[in-house]
């Protein structure tokens, strides 16, 4: 087993020894990502943004789990996960809902 020393997405050590298990690395599926230029209203995007660092993932990963359960017609998340959602939309004043999708806007950008 290869023993590394856990860095976080701040890049400064966790003090965490991670061993990596050979089984579970040979399941993994190589992918190509690419860089993208999606423009999203802002609030969800902080939601989005905060919810990844709680769950210490990157948000393009946060993105992909999401659409790829959509796509599947399951559910991303656990009820603890939706109870962390809902905090952090009430932080952002993110008030928008699934029936708005689709029926969105965009302002002049005067604020």
């Amino acid at each position: 087993m290869l023993d590394r020393t856990r860095v976080s997405s701040r890049g400064y050590a966790c003090g965490v020894v991670m061993q990596l298990v050979p089984w579970y690395i040979g399941t993994m599926k190589e992918i190509t990502r690419v860089q993208t230029g999606v423009r999203l209203e802002t609030r969800l995007l902080k939601v989005m943004k905060a919810l990844a660092a709680e769950l210490d993932l990157s948000l393009g990963d946060l993105m992909e789990g999401i659409v790829l359960h959509a796509f599947e017609g399951k559910t991303p998340f656990s009820a603890a996960t939706l109870k962390k959602i809902k905090a952090l939309r009430a932080v952002y004043g993110l008030d928008l809902t699934a029936e708005d999708s689709h029926q969105l806007r965009e302002g002049n950008g005067d604020a």
